[in-house]
């Protein structure tokens, strides 16, 4: 029978499969390291484990709220203030994207009020969102919102802007609205800025967040870390760390598997 892979061909699959495979290999091998390294300072007292705390004590600390059911509530507070942060940030970031691509006058007057926004420190304001909304969850969704949505703006504008003008030019030669420009050309050429923005408002997402959780929370991650360094519970501050680390990863693969779909699509 006819082979339509060649020889050639054949072999280059099995060089990405491999160096798949070594990548894969090598990630866990650096966690693998890092904790052993970690677990071993500890016991040899190279680190004091009663400020770092170590692998066995925090897998202790973890059963420990696993059992009782308190890490539920903690891990989901702060997933669920993430993901309404992330939405509210991801939609909002897109519209008014938009808005400053339609309206070029309105571009160049905010534009370089956006960038000094970017440039505030998010912390610094977190206290007054909280005195303007109050001691509530809508302020760390505020905080996080606050964070990431300066540069989801910034970024998908970008991608805007850089659309090849030339296929503009052609859609108005036929006359093309600017509402069918935006619709047929603009959106689907700035998916790859619209994903990577996403990319970054994950993680400034959780910052958002976690940060509005230091300040007015009674549960989540970030209170978890402020309230177990404040009584010297530092296997629950790197735990929650430690579950920081997952989410964000997580929600990453997530935005990754959906670029991953719309570059099928």
């Amino acid at each position: 029978m006819f082979d339509p892979i060649s020889c050639e061909h054949r072999l280059y699959l099995k060089k990405i499969r491999t160096n798949k495979r070594l990548i894969l290999s090598a990630r866990i091998f650096i966690i693998i390291a890092f904790f052993s390294l970690w677990e071993l300072a500890a016991i040899l007292k190279w680190i004091d484990p009663f400020i770092f705390s170590q692998p066995s004590r925090v897998f202790t600390a973890f059963t420990n709220m696993l059992r009782d059911g308190s890490i539920f509530l903690h891990v989901g507070v702060t997933l669920g203030e993430t993901i309404v942060g992330f939405t509210l940030s991801t939609i909002g970031g897109l519209f008014i994207s938009a808005l400053l691509w339609w309206n070029t006058f309105l571009r160049n007057v905010l534009e370089p009020y956006l960038v000094v926004l970017n440039s505030l420190p998010k912390t610094a304001l977190a206290p007054i969102i909280i005195v303007l909304i109050g001691n509530n969850v809508n302020s760390v969704i505020a905080t996080a919102v606050m964070t990431s949505i300066i540069v989801t703006v910034l970024n998908i504008l970008t991608g805007f802007l850089e659309v090849d003008k030339d296929k503009i030019k052609l859609v108005e030669t036929f006359g093309g609205t600017k509402r069918q420009i935006l619709q047929k050309v603009v959106l689907p050429a700035s998916i790859p800025a619209i994903v990577n923005a996403l990319k970054v408002s994950v993680g400034l997402s959780f910052v958002g967040v976690i940060v509005g959780e230091f300040l007015v929370a009674k549960a989540g991650l970030g209170y978890l870390i402020v309230y177990g360094s404040q009584v010297f519970k530092m296997d629950w501050v790197m735990m929650s760390v430690m579950i920081l680390c997952l989410l964000a990863t997580l929600l990453y693969v997530g935005v990754a598997a959906v670029e991953k779909r719309l570059g099928r699509g």
